[in-house]
């Protein structure tokens, strides 16, 4: 049986003693059981105190403080959701989505994100049902705030306001991203994840990474770490045929000097389910990165391994570009030689993510990723898409992203 050793550290920053996990044997690194909840919950970067509860009660405290380890694999971060810890998690709130023009925008309600019985919920809803149907067309959406829990985080792409027309409409739906840059971030470790991901059309639910600080410069440059994506459909296929839908996942790494030389078609795997779908239950969703290599798992079963021989410079074959490159100097990892933080929401939609080359075979998609009017032409076949979210049962859930936990290990000194 394995055994935990309890340390004490004293966190400055606070001025308050934390009782942190500090040691783990190796075989806790191993997958815990949908329904446990063994909540050794090391939530150290709290900027207060938060009461960790589960069969040993431990003090959690702030800072990005982690715990000081002697042996390795250490856990140096647990989530297991019997709250919803805002000290940890800071919720995004913009219209601006991902950058790929999606059809939601983020908020901070417990409609959109909240706990139950130990699981995460990021369930979307229609706009409609917050300001009704005419709002899309005639309202605004005013994001800017003025408190710091609702305060737009995000004004890039629109944001922070949107003025509804009949042609331009209101972002329809309304979901939850969730980010740990108010109490997590770490360089090198090993990531698990237990999720079951959501099912319905056009939704795009994922759990990814990005720099604490941008090191390298912008986005791609500072790279970026998919865990896991995937698309809600139950019958949708690529321009070969092959699975696209809810039945299958995908892990990327981004990165280039920018936008138009971003070389993630180098660093991508994909993963169909064996049987069923993502949707159907929980699964482990992981990620190994270190000095030498960034490795995906479902399941424990590798999904990709990107492990650049010199940097990834070359890795992307951009050392024929004739192109600056932001990583000169730096360690072969770079861009992912720096802190970064974990992020979940589910978006939905867009014009990226969803090629107009694929097929949703129950009925053509409802949008074309060249118009100007994409919102609105989602919008306008809601009776054929959000049927397929059933919410009308399970109180719409089978549409929300669930997590049972994040863990999260420093693997080596």
């Amino acid at each position: 049986m394995a055994t935990t050793t309890h340390a004490r550290i004293f966190d400055h920053t606070t001025a308050t003693q934390s009782l942190v996990v500090a040691n783990q044997t190796s075989d806790q690194v191993s997958s815990s059981n949908t329904n446990t909840n063994t909540n050794t919950n090391v939530n150290t970067a709290s900027t207060g105190t938060t009461q960790c509860s589960g069969p040993t009660t431990v003090q959690c405290s702030g800072g990005n403080q982690l715990p000081t380890c002697t042996s390795y694999p250490c856990l140096i971060f647990h989530d297991d959701f019997e709250t919803l810890n805002h000290e940890v998690w800071e919720h995004e709130i913009t219209a601006g989505g991902g950058g790929n023009w999606e059809f939601q925008y983020y908020t901070n309600n417990r409609s959109n994100s909240y706990v139950r019985d130990g699981v995460l919920y990021i369930k979307p809803t229609l706009t409609s049902e917050h300001f009704g149907e005419e709002f899309l067309t005639h309202g605004s959406l005013e994001l800017w705030g003025s408190q710091p829990g609702d305060v737009c985080t995000g004004n890039a792409f629109y944001g922070c306001r949107r003025d509804g027309n009949p042609t331009n409409i209101i972002n329809p739906i309304q979901s939850a991203r969730l980010r740990s840059t108010r109490g997590f971030r770490f360089k090198y470790g090993k990531v698990e994840v237990e999720a079951k991901l959501p099912t319905g059309d056009w939704l795009w639910p994922a759990i990814w990474m990005l720099p604490y600080r941008n090191a390298y410069g912008q986005w791609p440059a500072s790279g970026e770490i998919d865990i896991v994506e995937s698309r809600g459909n139950l019958d949708y296929v690529d321009d070969q045929g092959q699975p696209q839908g809810v039945n299958h996942m995908g892990s990327t790494l981004h990165f280039g000097p920018n936008y138009w030389h971003n070389r993630y078609e180098t660093a991508h795997g994909e993963k169909t389910a064996a049987s069923g779908t993502f949707g159907d239950s929980f699964h482990k969703y992981g990620v190994e990165w270190d000095e030498n290599h960034i490795r995906f798992t479902v399941d424990d079963d590798e999904v990709l391994n990107v492990a650049p021989a010199e940097n990834f410079w070359k890795h992307g074959g951009l050392d024929t570009s004739g192109l600056e490159n932001p990583w000169e100097g730096a360690t072969k990892m770079a861009p992912f030689d720096q802190e970064f933080f974990l992020i979940m929401n589910v978006a939905v939609g867009g014009i990226n993510y969803f090629p107009d080359t694929f097929t949703n075979r129950n009925y053509p998609k409802p949008w074309s990723n060249k118009s100007p009017a994409a919102l609105r032409d989602f919008w306008n076949q809601h009776a054929q898409w959000y049927p397929t979210w059933n919410p009308d049962k399970n109180k719409g859930e089978d549409a929300a992203m669930q997590v049972n936990y994040i863990k999260v290990w420093k693997m080596k000194p």
